[in-house]
């Protein structure tokens, strides 16, 4: 066999597998020590990085892809998640049209560990709509924070080794910032954007810059980053669908058959039915800094600091149904002298026709004196995160290497809404027909008028998430001769996540409706809302009335908080080895790794601040190899185990003890479980990689990932000794007039470890330059890839029917791919991307409304281009979701509408200067 493109020494590709230092810093660092020859090929742009992330993907023991950027502002995307998205077994999620968190081979944001320079983060941000989740407490990183042009490498580890932290079942995301001794010598570049987007207003500006220089054994970088991004998101959208009944609504309009269709309760209808924006100025700044020294060969030190704000300013508007359930249907509100002659009588709704499906879902609806509300919120959405990294490397002697790392990050999210409803009744008409997933409303009066309206209610809340990592860790590496070598390494982790909510509803809702503070709405507080492409409706200055009843939005912060802290000790020890193997070269690394985690965790319970500790441990062995069968031909194989921890709202220790055995629920507890073990998988996968001469591959992938300690919320009966809550929550006697004990039997409501899952798939990719193809058509070249992932839980009481059911993982798209067709010279190139993923589940339901609810498939296309009109100046043209695209949210597996939006066709030129 040849020599292989590329062969770094063994203690390299071991210490690569350890560092944040980027592959690019370290081939540099080692470029002088080493005799051996290395083929360079000097290749810029977009094919370049292509080629760069061809050889890290080669050269890798495991399953890994990367993304390369060589410049600033040259990463394929605008945004970090948009990038991954094409990497294959990557899915995405979206908010205001741009990437937020990712999936990873069927598996959901919660299952796949985010690292900053080599330390593990998590960064939280929110959502606008709560179909969406809007605020969590999750492991789930939200890439949205940062701007791409602070990263020029991004890893994905698909197998898991035992130098690897633990945590990622799905794999491992390393996001690389760029450092000093990347570049040879002096660097500069800046770049600019000018942004906009069809749907929203005003202009998106993006500026970024970078300056780097070495001197010597020393080197510096800082990089900054500052965009503000306006977006709208438009749509219809439910509250889900509920079976009712007439709920008091005159329906003697209706045919007798049609009256009884009602009474029986066996119809759904939509509830909310609204049209509704979401408008968004996004601020996001970032920078880095980036300090390395290297006074000798055989010793460098590095700092990596990194800042990133993202703050959110959120306007919606909604025009909505409010009667019973949010439906038209039923009696409500105050009595107003325009629709009610007798007083504190509520106003009910009249049914004058009706249409139904064959699944008894109310297609169209014409009502009189319908409920409807016109909402306006105004919210803020912040988020600040800190890293700063050590690291360092220290060759000892020629065989012995040690690495060290000492790190600190934190992320401060914090929200605050501010709702004011106003109330309407009038005629009014609700209609699917035409399409199920968006309807159309009609109004039999003007919502555009202030004297339609009354003030209602003003709804205040305020949350904060607050997580921070503290990470010490050593790593050694020692040569046993030329072709194996034996690695070890200790870890200390500490994760604390804690959260504060509060809230404050109906403000000035009785006061309105009793008549004690009028409630007659003032013109000068209103204004005709525009923004919806469908329907124009009256909306209000939410400032201006908060001020006018003189109403603070800024609450107390919540006495409690609702905490958890985990300390995880780390070890691992690890067998490299090299060898020449049937004709070809094999590689591979045997190990385990060893965890030991320490969980407490603070809520409320029963009024009373509460604590609960648990531990739990384990050893988790890996095998990773890869045969250099030929020159261009790689066969992989990983075995091996890994965990992912339970999600923090599963571990919250807040809830309820109810200790009266004659309550409604008896002897019971509703609550997280803080003693929850992780989820634990073991994992199999084999690959087949063709390399092409130049940039290019083809490859196969198949993964089995066997999932146990599935976490469901279950019933189950429980002595309260284990539950790990204190004994002075216990009350006096149980149902037998026994004194209650820790042997007490008690009802408990709350997520627990019980089945088994699998996950199996398999991934297709090829990538190529057609460089055969007669010029000028040698300069095209093609992306593209195929994950298919199959996977299943039993999920408990699902839809309310007591019934436990198998669906699919949350997040698990059974189909997703990529395609990018591109064009490159040395002067100008383009290229088109497309991205889809095929439905996937965001969440299965134990509520009535629904079994299930989830996404529908989307394709999203983007566009992008450049120009170099010398070599440092170039200009660049980019388009994304060009077929402006739907997103359709559904609502139970009859898929029924839940929330459909669209966020508009966004474009930018700029242009980026070298020197």
């Amino acid at each position: 066999m040849q020599k292989r493109f590329i062969k770094q020494p063994l203690v390299l590709a071991v210490i690569a597998g350890l560092s944040s230092v980027s592959a690019a810093s370290l081939a540099q660092s080692n470029q002088d020590a080493g005799n051996q020859d290395i083929e360079k090929i000097e290749v810029n742009g977009f094919r370049g990085s292509l080629l760069k992330a061809r050889d890290l993907k080669r050269e890798a023991l495991g399953s890994q892809d990367s993304i390369v950027a060589e410049d600033i502002a040259d990463f394929p995307d605008l945004n970090l998640a948009d990038a991954l998205q094409r990497i294959p077994g990557i899915a995405i999620t979206r908010e205001g049209g741009e990437g937020r968190q990712i999936s990873l081979r069927g598996l959901g944001p919660d299952f796949t560990q985010v690292q900053l320079n080599g330390m593990e983060a998590l960064g939280t941000s929110s959502s606008a709509m709560d179909s969406r989740g809007s605020i969590s407490r999750s492991r789930a990183f939200d890439f949205n924070i940062f701007a791409s042009e602070l990263f020029n490498q991004v890893d994905v580890s698909k197998s898991f080794s035992a130098n690897m932290d633990e945590g990622g079942i799905g794999g491992t995301v390393n996001l690389v910032t760029a450092k000093p001794f990347d570049y040879d010598g002096f660097k500069g570049a800046v770049s600019g954007q000018i942004g906009k987007n069809t749907l929203a207003d005003g202009t998106s500006p993006r500026i970024a810059g970078l300056i780097s220089n070495t001197w010597g054994d020393f080197g510096a970088l800082v990089s900054v980053a500052y965009s503000k991004r306006n977006t709208s998101e438009q749509g219809f959208d439910t509250y889900r669908w509920r079976l009712r009944n007439s709920q008091g609504s005159d329906i003697s309009a209706l045919s007798e058959a049609d009256q009884a269709a009602v009474n029986s309760g066996e119809l759904r209808f939509s509830r909310g039915s609204r049209y509704s924006t979401f408008d968004n100025e996004q601020t996001r700044v970032g920078a880095t800094v980036a300090l390395q020294y290297r006074p000798s060969d055989n010793f460098n030190i590095g700092f990596d600091g990194l800042y990133g704000v993202l703050d959110n300013a959120r306007d919606e508007f909604h025009l909505q149904s409010r009667g019973s359930s949010s439906t038209a249907l039923g009696c409500t509100g105050p009595t107003y002298v325009n629709i009610q002659e007798v007083a504190n009588e509520a106003v009910c709704s009249s049914l004058l026709d009706i249409e139904y499906n064959a699944g008894n879902e109310v297609i169209y609806s014409h009502f009189d004196n319908a409920a409807l509300h016109s909402e306006s919120r105004q919210q803020y959405a912040d988020t600040t995160f800190t890293q700063m990294v050590l690291n360092s490397e220290w060759n000892v002697n020629q065989d012995f290497t040690l690495t060290a790392l000492l790190g600190t990050s934190s992320s401060e999210f914090e929200t605050g809404s501010t709702k004011v409803y106003l109330e309407s009744f009038g005629e009014q008409t609700i209609d699917y027909r035409q399409d199920r997933f968006y309807g159309v409303n009609t109004y039999g009066y003007d919502v555009t008028d202030v004297n339609e309206y009354r003030y209602h209610e003003i709804d205040l809340e305020e949350d904060q998430i607050d997580n921070s990592f503290d990470i010490a860790k050593i790593d050694g590496v020692y040569i046993l001769g030329g072709a194996s070598a034996i690695s070890a390494g200790l870890s200390l982790k500490t994760f604390e996540n804690e959260a504060w909510e509060n809230s404050t509803g109906n403000l000035l809702r009785t006061e309105w409706q009793e008549g004690d503070v009028s409630d007659i709405v003032d013109p000068s507080l209103t204004y005709t809302y525009t923004g919806h492409k469908e329907q124009e409706w009256l909306a209000v200055n939410v400032n201006g009335v908060l001020n006018a009843f003189g109403i603070d939005s800024n609450l107390a912060k919540a006495e409690y908080s609702d905490k958890v802290t985990e300390d995880t000790l780390g070890a691992y020890l690890q067998y490299e080895f090299e060898a020449d193997f049937a004709g070809g070269f094999l590689r591979g690394n045997i190990g385990a790794r060893y965890y030991d985690t320490a969980i407490s965790a603070f809520g409320v319970v029963n009024d009373e601040l509460a604590e609960v500790t648990q531990d739990y441990s384990g050893v988790l062995p890996t095998v990773n190899i890869a045969w250099d069968a030929t020159d261009n031909l790689v066969v992989r194989a990983s075995l091996g185990k890994n965990i992912t921890r339970p999600s923090l709202s599963a571990l919250n220790a807040a809830g309820t003890v109810e200790n009266d055995p004659n309550s409604t629920n008896g002897l019971s507890i509703s609550a997280g479980n803080p003693n929850l073990e992780p989820f634990e998988s073991n994992n199999f996968e084999m690959a087949l990689e063709y390399y092409f001469e130049e940039v290019g591959y083809v490859s196969f992938a198949y993964f089995n990932k066997s999932i146990d300690n599935f976490i469901v919320t279950d019933t189950t009966e429980v002595a309260y000794g284990d539950t790990g809550y204190a004994l002075s929550f216990l009350g006096e006697v149980d149902e037998l007039g026994n004194p209650q004990s820790a042997d007490t039997i008690f009802t408990v409501i709350q997520p627990i470890n019980t089945d088994n899952s699998d996950i199996v798939g398999y991934e297709l990719a090829f990538q190529r330059d057609f460089d055969f193809l007669p010029a000028p058509f040698n300069h095209l070249g093609m992306i593209a890839n195929y994950t298919y992932a199959d996977g299943e839980a039993l999920y408990r009481n699902v839809g309310n029917t007591g019934v436990d059911e198998y669906k699919s993982f949350p997040g698990l798209s059974e189909h997703s791919g990529n395609f990018t067709l591109y064009y490159e010279q040395d002067t100008w190139g383009a290229r088109v991307s497309a991205a889809y993923r095929s439905d996937y589940i965001s969440n299965v339901s134990s509520n009535s409304d629904e079994d299930e609810r989830g996404f529908h498939a989307t394709t999203y296309v983007d566009f992008s281009a450049f120009y170099n009109v010398s070599e440092q100046v170039k200009v660049t043209i980019e388009g994304t979701n060009l077929t402006d695209v739907r997103e359709e949210q559904y609502s139970d597996s009859a898929d029924r509408l839940y929330n459909t939006t669209k966020n508009g066709r966004t474009f930018y030129v700029g242009a980026t200067y070298s020197f």
